[in-house]
């Protein structure tokens, strides 16, 4: 699995893969997030730009998921980890949080964290098995209680979610 730096000509081609990955929350009645647009072109571009946007290609180098993130308090924050459902089960995901991880500790940060839907198989639960454990309200930082807050006026909150944190030795 190759892991790369996004080019701005993929940008659309991620709008696409987070479409048809989102497809999928269709099947655990979770339609407003399968309908729900993917990040704007312009968002996916700043983090393109800032060099926290990667994605994981097939043998022809075409990008089948990808990862953006940014620093929050001194971890990384995924924002979106998406893969293709055709290339799914491959360990794209699992490659990306890896690379990620790997810049970050390149860049002095001490974990990565994400929110994630608690009770979706794909999401914590698969997080749990990578090394991610589900963060207590206690331990939020500042920007991690500011992610949040933007999550529920976007009304993510109908769903129970989680924050997940992963240490970076």
């Amino acid at each position: 699995m190759r892991i790369r730096s996004v080019l701005a000509s993929e940008l659309g081609v991620l709008q696409e893969i987070e479409r048809a990955a989102g497809v999928l929350f269709r099947e655990v009645g979770m339609v407003e997030v399968a309908e729900d647009e993917p990040l704007s072109v312009e968002v996916l571009e700043g983090y393109r730009r800032a060099g926290w946007a990667w994605v994981g290609c097939d043998p022809e180098d075409r990008p089948v998921g990808y990862l953006v993130a940014e620093p929050v308090d001194g971890a990384l924050h995924v924002e979106q980890v998406s893969v293709h459902p055709g290339a799914a089960r491959r360990g794209v995901g699992r490659a990306l949080l890896a690379y990620a991880g790997e810049r970050a500790r390149e860049a002095g940060l001490d974990g990565l964290t994400l929110t994630t839907f608690a009770r979706v198989p794909w999401n914590a639960p698969y997080y749990e098995r990578l090394g991610f454990r589900v963060q207590a309200a206690g331990e939020l930082t500042p920007g991690l209680r500011a992610v949040r807050a933007r999550e529920a006026e976007l009304g993510l909150d109908r769903w129970p979610r989680v924050c997940m944190r992963r240490d970076i030795a």
